[in-house]
């Protein structure tokens, strides 16, 4: 029983260890955005520009002690790595959870969005079975005891893990996860289809006793239903408030909002563009890649001479810095502001490429894959 149990442990936590870090390792971009939330809420701001290669760090080590784990290889060190890793992150959802300051974990990446609390509970089972594999370590059966073949493939596992979470860093999650993938139509995400159930709300009255002083809060319905409308000793203070009973059909985009430096609003003409179109991704134009962002601007250039087509570049900077920005740049391209949000979910790379027809997303590249004006026009102008 005891060996069957362990065994059980040892392959479920392997295995959840390496597709957590899979998971989080096809998108170490977005892995770092969560970090960083974490880094400001505990007030380690130092930490925030090392945010995305410590996430990468991260995906590594999960992808590698859950490998050790199932190969069963220096039991000692992989179980005691398991438990404070798994001590860390429980202890790290439970204040998420507890003082509501990081609203989803990101354990899954996008792929599984988890609530702490759901987070907390899931780290809670782990930290069960890892405690029981550290106890029982020395039960654990390597499959091979030679220390060459455990060395080589350790370094197998490591090097993948490595040149995985690499590439997806200079070019894009290979399983796209986020509203603004491939064949997304953006105005379409944003509305709300006829017949989708709607919010609930239920009115709710602060309530004072003129006499004694007592305190109420009541709903519409306790309003009504006590009579207490027809005692003259209690009054409503303030304006009645709104409280959501139950959330309705979310919109999959419904943070997105696009204006020009005087705050006018271009959402519309933009993603509802009928011709091709391409938006350019900038969302902190500080950090943003120059050279991705000159090869991007004379690709801008040749598209609008020979096919007139617009380019606008996103930006979540200042008017004045992105002006600025633009003018040194010699930027042909027209600038637009959105909210650095969701920027960062259009593509994860800064620069980053989007190429839209009719509100549809028709291609999305890192400034680093961007395909000449060549492939492009044989793909898709041409057509």
């Amino acid at each position: 029983m005891k060996i069957s149990l362990l065994n059980f442990f040892r392959i479920f936590v392997g295995i959840l260890f390496i597709f957590s870090g899979l998971i989080k390792a096809n998108d170490p971009t977005g892995f770092g955005y969560k970090l960083e939330e974490y880094f400001e809420v505990f007030h380690m701001t130092f930490f925030i520009g090392y945010a995305t290669g410590i996430a990468m760090l991260l995906c590594i080590l999960e992808i590698v002690l859950g490998a050790l784990l199932l190969f069963g290889f220096w039991r000692k060190q992989v179980t005691a790595g398991l438990l404070g890793v798994i001590i860390f992150f429980t202890f790290l959802t439970f204040v998420s959870a507890f003082f509501k300051v990081v609203t989803s974990c990101g354990c899954f990446g996008d792929a599984i969005p988890l609530t702490p609390w759901q987070s907390f509970s899931k780290d809670l089972v782990l930290l069960v079975m890892i405690v029981y594999l550290f106890k029982f370590k020395e039960e654990i059966n390597p499959v091979t005891t030679h220390p060459g073949w455990q060395s080589s493939l350790f370094a197998a596992v490591f090097a993948f893990s490595l040149l995985f979470t690499q590439f997806t860093y200079n070019s894009l999650p290979i399983l796209d996860f986020l509203p603004y993938k491939v064949g997304a139509n953006i105005p379409q995400m944003m509305s709300i289809p006829m017949g989708a159930i709607p919010d609930e709300y239920q009115i709710m009255y602060n309530m004072t006793n003129k006499k004694t002083g007592e305190k109420k809060v009541l709903s519409d319905q306790d309003y009504l239903k006590t009579d207490i409308w027809k005692d003259d000793n209690w009054e409503i203070i303030g304006d009645p408030e709104s409280k959501l009973i139950k959330a309705g059909y979310q919109p999959k985009i419904r943070d997105l909002k696009i204006t020009d430096a005087g705050g006018t609003d271009y959402t519309k003409e933009i993603t509802e563009n009928p011709y091709y179109n391409f938006v350019i991704v900038a969302w902190n134009l500080n950090d943003t890649d120059e050279r991705g962002i000159s090869e991007l601007n004379a690709l801008a250039l040749n598209a609008t001479e020979q096919f007139n087509i617009r380019t606008v570049m996103l930006t979540a900077n200042s008017a004045q810095d992105a002006d600025a920005f633009s003018k040194r740049m010699k930027l042909f391209m027209e600038v637009f502001y959105a909210d650095a949000v969701p920027l960062k979910s259009m593509v994860r790379a800064n620069p980053g490429v989007l190429l839209l027809k009719n509100g549809e997303i028709i291609g999305k590249w890192h400034y680093n894959l961007v395909p000449s004006f060549d492939e492009l026009y044989k793909t898709y102008f041409s057509k």
